[in-house]
């Protein structure tokens, strides 16, 4: 039986040690691990955890990032309820793994702080392995700072482990801006928090040998599509159960989270669209553009897979002129939030269309600087005023030396 620890109504926490807390307080079977920063510090506080008494499950260090999946792959088709964390060149090296993880329905919860993909190297804090990842069938969950990366990650296992979606969950939170950042959090009680997630429930474990099953079969062209067409239908209806376990959340702790978060939209006439840390400082600087007569509103998403199309439409749907900022080199494109969200606003009626531009942003670590985003603001106006675009569709912001714009 693990020690139980006492919890402070208020704890002072970074994002990396929120995370820990609650996948120890999850009472998690197996962590299979292997450090890579920005995300060293989840699996090495829950190793000294567990050396201290305070975790009864079994902790393994394995050779690569791509074990470490491996290795949670195999203890959740057994039956354990199962969790780990990397970020970037790690993540890569996970890939392969998380599409076996997803196609076999294992309810993993991965704890991704986001960091830059090389070359060149560099440790700071992107979305590039966010982005990376989006297609692999997971539960995408987004968190801004370390109160949330706490409360994502109880979440996460309720979510993941739902007989309706029985489907892996990442979390994302930013490096260093997030991981490294220490700030209040209100955590439950072990007890509490334990109970909140509840115990878990095995679908079809391995290590049941009265009712044997079958894990990674081989399909073909005989059944691979309906296997497919099953996975990310389940997927795309998994908002139900989300929006359940948000709402059961907020019952408990009084922290309110929803799949499409709206800031100061009410009239907005523009927007800024973000994930992760920046969403805060965008609402601070919508908050400055209105006192310079702007009408500007933030939209932030909390669940990026399954993509939310007709909430981002609704959320949107009265605004002129709309900037989306991807954390993340689009590679010969625009930048997956612009996409993606273009594609909800052309598809789905009652939206105005409003006119649409993509800034790139954040690179590496590089700051978003309030001056930044309160230009990213005059510029919507500009556009909402002319009707048209006055500046390129995609721009980097923060940039050294001559200016990048594409239309």
């Amino acid at each position: 039986m693990a020690e139980k620890m006492e919890l402070h109504e208020i704890e002072v926490w970074d994002g990396n040690m929120a995370a820990t807390h609650a996948m120890r307080q999850a009472r998690i079977d197996v962590v299979a691990a292997y450090p890579i920063t920005p995300s060293t510090p989840i699996v090495m506080n829950y190793s000294s955890f567990l050396a201290d008494g305070y975790i009864d499950g079994e902790f393994v260090m394995v050779e690569s990032e791509h074990a470490a999946m491996s290795g949670c792959v195999g203890a959740a088709a057994a039956g354990g309820r199962v969790a780990t964390a990397t970020s970037s060149q790690g993540f890569a090296l996970m890939v392969e793994v998380l599409y076996q993880a997803s196609g076999m329905r294992l309810p993993i919860v991965l704890n991704v702080v986001n960091r830059a993909l090389a070359a060149p190297l560099n440790v700071n804090g992107d979305h590039s392995d966010m982005y990376l990842g989006r297609d692999a069938g997971w539960v995408n969950l987004c968190t801004y700072n370390p109160q949330e990366a706490y409360d994502f990650n109880l979440m996460a296992f309720k979510i993941a482990e739902d007989y309706d979606v029985r489907l892996p969950v990442m979390v994302h939170q930013d490096g260093f801006i997030c991981s490294h950042t220490a700030q209040t959090v209100r955590p439950l009680q072990d007890d509490e928090a334990y109970a909140f997630i509840g115990d878990y429930k095995p679908k079809n474990p391995m290590l049941d040998f009265s009712k044997p099953a079958t894990y990674g079969a081989q399909t073909e062209e005989d059944w691979h599509f309906e296997h497919k067409a099953r996975h990310h239908n389940d997927l795309m209806n998994a908002f139900p159960v989300i929006e359940r376990v948000f709402k059961e959340f907020k019952e408990l702790t009084g922290r309110e989270y929803k799949v499409i978060e709206e800031y100061d939209m009410e009239d907005a006439e523009v927007a800024i669209v973000a994930l992760g840390t920046t969403v805060e400082s965008a609402r601070i600087a919508a908050k400055a553009a209105r006192a310079g007569g702007i009408k500007a509103g933030v939209v932030s998403l909390r669940v990026l897979r399954p993509f939310p199309y007709k909430m981002i439409a609704e959320a949107l749907k009265d605004c002129k002129a709309v900037a989306f900022l991807d954390r993340s080199l689009p590679a010969g494109a625009m930048g997956m939030l612009f996409n993606e969200c273009a594609a909800a606003l052309y598809q789905f009626e009652g939206s105005k269309r409003p006119i649409l531009t993509n800034y790139i942003y954040g690179l590496g670590g590089r700051d978003m600087k309030q001056s930044d985003l309160l230009q990213i603001y005059k510029e919507q106006k500009q556009n909402a005023d002319a009707g048209k675009l006055t500046v390129p569709t995609q721009q980097f912001i923060g940039l050294r030396g001559p200016k990048l714009g594409f239309n």
